[in-house]
This record gives structure tokens, sequence and C-alpha cells, in this order.
């Protein structure tokens, strides 16, 4: 059992960055693969980067890519998604997930594990 706890979200203009991070419990974070997602009011989720449990391997969505990056640090039981150039279209809220196979893609299905979720808000 994993359970996530996402932190860092918040209200920021336009160009600027935030840092999400998700905490997660339980002894084999490390053999977890990581997502995160995000949902606007009224669009589906939308998946935004994953992280396999190594941080070796990464994959990011379209609309993301360049901009946003994952990352994890596995003694601190921790995800990581540094955002940076924000867009008013970024604004939704982030959810982090996590799964015990070793896929890392945008399939939410796959992931077994999801975080309550932080809000982000990016002001034009």
């Amino acid at each position: 059992q994993v359970q996530l706890v996402e932190s860092g979200g918040g209200l920021v203009q336009a160009g600027g960055s935030l840092r999400l991070s998700c905490a997660a419990s339980g002894r084999t974070f490390s053999s977890y693969a990581m997502g995160w997602f995000r949902q606007a009011p009224g669009k589906e989720r939308e998946f935004v980067a994953a992280i396999n449990w190594s941080g070796v391997g990464t994959y990011y969505g379209d609309s993301v890519k360049g901009r946003f990056t994952i990352s994890r640090d596995n003694a601190k039981k921790t995800g990581y998604l540094q955002l940076n150039s924000l867009k008013p279209d970024d604004t939704a809220v982030y959810y982090c997930a996590a799964n015990g196979l070793y896929y890392y893609g945008s399939n939410a299905n796959q992931y077994d594990y999801w975080g309550r979720g932080t809000q982000v808000t990016v002001s034009s």
C-alpha cells in the first residue's frame, strides 16, 4: 500500500514557477513508478509526466514538454514536479499517482494509488 499527499500548489502569475511535491508512505516506495496528472474544471484528466522507479526514465505530455520536469528522491519517499514558464492553461488540480508495475506512461488506469490533488492557478 502507498499513500500519496501532494503539496506546493498555489497562485502564480504567467511565466512563473512552482514546485509540486508528492510525499509517499509505505516501505516499498522505491519500487513504484510515479506519474502526475491534472484536471481543469470541465475538462478531462490529462497526463502530465511520469517517472520510473529509479528516476532514470521519464516521459512527458506534449503540452508540458520542455517546461515541466519530473524527479524523485527515493530516500525521502518524495516525488517532484517542477513547473516553469507557467501559462493560464496550466491551471488545474494536479494529482500524483503511483503503480507497482514498471509502467510509467500516460494511461491513468495503470496507476493504483492516487493523491487528493493540489490546486495550481496561473493568472494572466
